[in-house]
This record gives C-alpha cells, structure tokens and sequence, in this order.
C-alpha cells in the first residue's frame, strides 16, 4: 500500500503582505461601521484569527489609519485610467476618466465619513504617512508599479521637546518659516501631507493626460494643462452643495470637449 504523498503548506505571508491583506479586509467594514468596527468582524471577514491581526498592528487604531491610507491610494483609479482604449473618441474616454474618478472621490468619503459619523477623530500623537504609490510614474502607460509599502505611523515628541523643529522629513512644508513645532495643518486632517497629495495629483495628471494625447495636433491646450483642468472640474462637481442638482458625467464631458456655444 503506497503511502500518500505529504501536503505542502503554501508559502506564509511576508508582514507587509500580511498587513495589506488585512487592511483590504476591513475596508468595507470600516466603510460600514466606521471606528465601531471589532477586530473580531475583521478577522472573520480576513479569515483569520484576532490574535494575528494584534501581531500585524500595534492596535485597532493603527489598522484605521492604514484604512484610510488605503482609501486614499490612487493605485486603482490609476490602473482603470490606463486601461481605457484610445482608440475610442474622446468624449468617450473623458466619461470613463470622469466615472473612474467619480467612483474613487466616493470611496474615500464613504470612509471617511463613516469614521467621522462614528466619533473618530486623527490622534494626536501619531501623523499616518502614507506610502507611495503603488504605481510609478509611467502609470498612465499601464506598466505596474511595485507592491505596497506598509504604512507608517510616526510618533510626535515628548510634550518638553515639543519646541523643537522635526526632521526634514515631518517637516509640514506649509509651515511659516520660523514656526516650529509639530502643528499640522488642516490639510493633514485626514492623514496625508501636502506633497503626498500632490504626488497623487501629478500621477492623475499623467494618466488624464494620455487620453487627450491621441488629439494633441488638434487641441487648444497642451493635453497636461487640460488633464490638469479636468481633474480640477471633477474634484469641483464631487463638493456639490448640499441638495443641489445632480450633473452627469456625460453632461460635463459634453460641455468641457465642445463647449456651452452651439
């Protein structure tokens, strides 16, 4: 009687991949429940136990912070917007950029407001630096970037060395010159700095920018300044007033490629 061959385990996760697992997880929990989230409800929907999700964060505060990292990623609207076809009109193309982005606007205020409605406020001692992004710069020609980096969380001073400048690193750039401290601005308030944003904003340019390239001998700006117009109409049409007239993003790309003239 032959005896049968021993099962292999399959490879174990590195800890950042471990972590990336587990964030994904909890994203649409968090976007449920906000901060009244368990860790128990993240482990089921991981399938794993509680404990390894204590062995990947430090606590439930760090795994939100790499929650809202993870919303604010770009990664996905980057890959969406280098997969769609130039070979189809314009128009065509701007409504799918415009759908993307629309879709990307909406999960990070699904999250965040699901941890602001359930009393959740950044701490005060730890400033959440997003990684970068997953995608280098040439997103917008469809090559893949790297895998995720784990996010960090870093620590301010003590309260008595509270005076000191930071390092050039958590320096806040849009600090006064001669202030010092850790004060951050309101910009920071959902966990990113300045140049994280605009970083993300300068890849999304890119990735617009491809789609007008195809009809660059007939535009009449350069297909960055128009990728950099239309990106700001879209973050402008996502702060709608409260109750006010909802505008598609067939309406808007019409106007914005032909204009309100007959």
């Amino acid at each position: 009687m032959e005896t049968p061959p021993a099962r292999r385990r399959a490879p174990g996760m590195s800890p950042e991949q471990r972590r990336h697992m587990i964030v994904r997880a909890a994203l649409p929990l968090v976007a449920e429940y906000g901060a009244a989230v368990t860790t128990s409800q993240i482990a089921r929907a991981a399938g794993i136990g509680e404990a390894t999700i204590f062995r990947a964060f430090t606590d439930k505060d760090e795994l939100l912070d790499a929650c809202v990292v993870e919303a604010l990623r770009p990664d996905h609207a980057l890959a969406q917007l280098a997969a769609i076809p130039l070979d189809q009109p314009l128009a065509a193309r701007l409504t799918e950029a415009a759908d993307t982005l629309q879709a990307h606007t909406a999960r990070i205020g699904t999250v965040l407001g699901a941890l602001h409605a359930s009393g959740r406020r950044r701490s005060r001692d730890r400033h959440v630096v997003p990684p970068p992004a997953g995608r280098t710069a040439g997103a917008a020609t469809g090559r893949t970037g790297e895998a995720p980096a784990p996010t960090r969380a870093v620590q301010d001073p003590p309260p008595d060395r509270a005076v000191q400048d930071p390092p050039p690193d958590q320096a806040d750039a849009t600090r006064p010159p001669g202030q010092t401290g850790t004060a951050r601005s309101p910009e920071e308030a959902d966990g990113t700095r300045p140049s994280d944003r605009e970083d993300s904003a300068a890849q999304t340019v890119e990735a617009l920018a491809e789609l007008f390239d195809p009809e660059r001998d007939s535009l009449r700006l350069p297909p960055e300044r128009l990728a950099t117009i239309f990106l700001h109409l879209m973050l402008s049409s996502a702060r709608r007033p409260l109750g006010g007239p909802q505008v598609s993003n067939d309406d808007l790309v019409d106007v914005f490629v032909h204009g309100a003239l007959i």
